[in-house]
């Protein structure tokens, strides 16, 4: 064969390979664009379903804060307040702005524009106004979610009346209180300041957040000091023999177990064995920073390998102990790599659920935690719990909640790539 046949062959053979080698980077482009679909699709839902809740309807109502109505007397205390019949003045103010309405049926459908809590908002206003009592004040009170989400546009009129929540006569009213300038839309600023209702219109994700905190702080308290030891002592300090091995391989293999294991490890061990409190952040901070563990020791551990063995002989050189080694030279320059694992982890401890539902912190908490041992939940508890909700408004809450999760990982994410640039340029 020529010379000329075999750099025909050659030419051909790598137009073939290069073709091969194009095709498989478009293929690879493809696969990255059908996955940024997907995650633009999923957001975009998210989203779309979630911002609403971060708005709220008032209807303005004029409120007769007749002394006798309320039964409250010349000079009432705070147990006279809270002992009022708010809820009685508000139920006669809405007969008063539709006097029409008169059948028992349509007066229970006219007191659902209105939150049950516009009672307590009531009241708490007359306690700071005090000089308000015998008078009547337009007040504006807080919307029923059904009502809300009509005013929202989330409900439609074409949908038959059996469908949906918000009844015909319901629309007809609502449409009245828009026409009269009587309906507001203002932003939710309970959704960040209350804690957990059955009612959607006052539920909020504070106590879920301080319980989320309190968690995470017992989960870095915990699992940071002793997974960097722990990666420290394996990498520089502990002997190559069979037990290194086998803590080696468990730990490999602990960060492949399922979380919901590290739940029934909590339950059995924390709860029922120590009798620690049972939906308290100090044990689902014990249960996250066991899950949490394994992942900053690998993480830790493969940044300290990754420090050039000639920063050790340096210090080695001049007369440095190996413990002065370590925390003079190696851990400094090992620190970004190790902060990026942690808090990676945090970040997955953050998103956990499953592991704390075994632990009890699925009970329903009204009250923000002002401790590690009050009872409490956490961010993705709660949005487990408002998913598992029939009623509507729960539905743009937990797409809320989960936009708010999102946004404290991606917080925490950015903190990574921050200190560790920041450590790299140190």
């Amino acid at each position: 064969m020529s010379n000329y046949d075999n750099t025909t062959l050659i030419a051909a053979s790598l137009k073939k390979r290069y073709a091969r080698e194009r095709r498989f980077q478009w293929y690879g482009r493809f696969a990255v664009f059908i996955g940024f679909v997907f995650l633009i699709v999923l957001l975009a839902d998210i989203v779309s379903k979630g911002m609403p809740a971060f708005t709220q309807h008032f209807i303005k109502v004029d409120v007769t804060l007749d002394a006798d109505r309320l039964g409250l007397p010349e000079n009432p205390t705070q147990q006279d307040y809270f002992g009022a019949d708010f809820g009685g003045v508000v139920k006669a103010s809405l007969r008063e702005m539709f006097p029409e309405v008169s059948g028992r049926g349509d007066k229970k459908q006219l007191y659902r524009l209105i939150s049950v809590g516009a009672e307590y908002d009531l009241r708490d206003h007359l306690m700071a106004n005090p000089e308000l009592v015998g008078t009547t004040q337009s007040i504006w009170l807080r919307a029923h979610s059904e009502a809300g989400s009509y005013l929202k546009g989330q409900v439609s009129r074409a949908l038959p009346e059996a469908d949906r929540k918000v009844k015909d006569i319901q629309m007809d009213w609502l449409d009245q209180l828009r026409r009269d300038g009587r309906t507001q839309s203002r932003f939710n600023t309970v959704f960040f300041t209350a804690g957990d209702s059955r009612e959607p219109e006052l539920a909020g994700i504070r106590a879920a957040l301080q319980g989320s905190f309190f968690t995470l702080m017992v989960t870095f308290l915990l699992a940071f000091p002793v997974g960097v030891m722990a990666a420290v002592y394996l990498e520089e300090f502990a002997p190559r023999n069979r037990l290194t091995d086998l803590i080696e391989i468990n730990i490999n293999n602990l960060a492949a177990v399922p979380s919901i294991v590290f739940g029934l490890l909590g339950l059995a061990v924390f709860i029922n064995f120590f009798e620690l409190p049972r939906s308290a952040p100090l044990v689902g901070g014990m249960v996250l920073s066991l899950m949490t563990l394994p992942t900053i020791i690998i993480t830790s551990r493969a940044s300290i390998q990754a420090v050039s063995p000639s920063i050790r002989e340096a210090a080695l050189g001049v007369g440095a102990s190996q413990l002065q080694t370590v925390l003079h030279h190696v851990l400094p320059v090992a620190m970004p790599g190790i902060l990026t694992g942690s808090i990676i982890g945090m970040a997955q401890a953050l998103g956990e659920s499953a592991p704390l539902l075994m632990i009890g912190m699925v009970a329903f908490i009204m009250d923000a935690p002002s401790g590690v041992t009050d009872p409490s939940t956490v961010l993705p508890v709660q949005i487990f719990l408002w998913a598992d909700s029939p009623e509507r408004g729960f539905t743009e809450k937990t797409s809320a909640a989960i936009i708010v999760l999102m946004g404290f990982l991606i917080l925490m994410n950015a903190l990574a790539v921050f200190l560790r640039r920041r450590f790299e340029m140190k």
